[in-house]
């Protein structure tokens, strides 16, 4: 199997986690409670909302594909490759949660993905 599909696999279920918890709480419209003690008993009644739980388990199964690509890479090979997470964010973002493009927001993308070519190959 080829190495890299660890570092996709951790890259898929990081993102992915991610989306599905932002389009759950935006979907109930959710306000944090002020109190601690309320916040903590509000933190665990989401626990077992079936998509919020599953993106908590993504979180888990990305971390299981990284100690995968450890078992590959140099951590300083590997790691560049965690910053194109915010470039899938950014199109899921787009075409699926109506998140805002703005050309800013496509250009410091551009330099995440130069700097991660440059830091990848050099």
């Amino acid at each position: 199997m080829n190495p890299y599909f660890y570092i996709l696999g951790t890259l898929l279920f990081t993102v992915y986690g991610q989306i599905i918890l932002k389009w759950r709480l935006s979907g109930l419209r959710i306000v944090l409670p002020e109190g601690l003690l309320d916040k903590l008993f509000f933190m665990v009644k989401l626990l077992f909302d079936p998509f919020i739980f599953s993106g908590l388990v993504s979180a888990f199964v990305a971390s299981m594909f990284w100690m995968g690509a450890m078992t590959h890479f140099e951590i300083t090979k590997a790691y560049p490759f965690m910053s194109l997470a915010p470039a899938l964010v950014f199109l899921v973002g787009i075409l699926f949660l109506g998140e805002t493009f703005t050309i800013g927001k496509v250009i410091g993308l551009a330099l995440i993905i130069l700097g991660t070519i440059v830091t990848v190959k050099w």
